[in-house]
């Protein structure tokens, strides 16, 4: 046994060494691949002397985008693992639960109706939306027979969605010359974000990031159940809180700067759940790279699929965990399905 342990260490330790050489490459990638192919010596050339040439272009366009995609993803993916083990579901997402649109609803309203134009107030908007949109989901999802199962909350964030997606399209009707300016945000895009962008939602995601990782070793206690957290020294209440605070902050400040993108959320816990098992000391780390990977190269894929035109990365990511989702919705029913038998043929064999 103790020969396993440092065996176990060394695999993470390497898994994790592997998924930052594949990121690194990711942002390679994410800074040479475009409209406009830069070779990669060209694109190092340009990071380091002003005049090369693509200059402009590497350093004004693709490292603000870069660093944005790899922020921003690696934000979803933290909220999104966060979100999984504190509600017990595995279909928890910030957009499928609505928090992205709820973030993306505020932010629109608030520059439609208010005339809101700052970056810092866009922020703060979108952070209120995604707490009311996490509310008002929970409290949905809570109620009727499918009440706490993971399939009610997913109704109730698809049904919260679907309405704060209507006021946002009924908002452009108001003022069509502001909404003009965040119809391509709102579809959720990397193109045209700049270093300020990054720089403002900075602090909110490194105050959501440490709010998770706190409450990481509560979240495998927690899993077992209110009663049994309990018996751990786990104060359920506490962990709520903390865990909807880091969501928020996440995923609220990944909406203000690139918009409501989603499925990150969804698909980088599980990814990372197959490498490193249910607890979310290791699963975090890999949740955080495999979120940051995803969002980048969704991002390339959408710059070079309809060449010299790109796809906005909110409808790449789209296409890519819808089928993801369909899948682990019915896994869930197996599962459940399966272990609603087995205790009918223990409670029959008992008898």
């Amino acid at each position: 046994m103790a020969g396993k342990k440092p065996a176990a260490r060394a695999r993470y330790a390497a898994g994790l060494t592997a998924g930052l050489v594949l990121l690194a490459l990711a942002v390679a990638g994410g800074l040479a691949v475009g409209a406009q192919p830069v070779p990669p010596a060209e694109v190092l050339a340009a990071l380091f002397d002003p005049d090369a040439p693509h200059a402009s272009l590497v350093r004004e366009v693709r490292v603000p985008r870069t660093l944005l995609a790899v922020t921003a993803g690696a934000a979803l993916g933290l909220a999104g693992a966060v979100m999984q083990g504190m509600s017990r579901n595995p279909l928890a997402d910030p957009g499928i639960l609505g928090v992205n649109t709820g973030a993306a609803c505020a932010v629109v309203a608030a520059t439609v109706l208010l005339g809101t134009r700052s970056l810092q107030a866009v922020v703060w908007w979108a952070l209120l939306g995604a707490a009311v949109a996490v509310v008002v989901v929970y409290l949905l999802g809570g109620r009727g027979a499918g009440r706490g199962t993971p399939e009610g909350l997913v109704l109730a964030g698809v049904a919260v969605t679907a309405v704060l997606g209507a006021v946002v399209s009924g908002l452009g009707v108001l003022d069509a010359d502001a909404y003009g300016t965040l119809r391509i945000w709102s579809v959720g895009t990397l193109a045209g974000r700049e270093l300020p962008v990054l720089w403002e939602v900075l602090p909110f995601l490194l105050v959501g990031a440490v709010l998770a990782l706190a409450v990481a070793p509560a979240l495998d206690a927690f899993a077992l159940g209110d009663e049994a957290g309990r018996a751990l020294g786990v104060a359920p209440g506490r962990v709520r809180l903390l865990g909807t605070l880091a969501t928020v902050l996440l995923s609220g400040a990944a909406t203000a700067a690139i918009g409501p993108v989603g499925f990150i959320g969804l698909v980088a816990p599980h990814v990372a759940r197959l490498l490193t098992g249910p607890d979310h000391r290791r699963l975090m780390p890999y949740a955080v790279l495999t979120g940051a990977g995803l969002l980048l190269v969704a991002d390339i894929v959408g710059r070079v699929i309809a060449r010299p035109a790109e796809i906005q990365v909110g409808i790449v990511t789209a296409f890519v965990g819808a089928p993801v989702l369909i899948w682990l919705i019915g896994r869930t029913r197996r599962n459940r399905r399966s272990a609603s038998t087995s205790a009918s043929r223990k409670a029959v064999a008992t008898a």
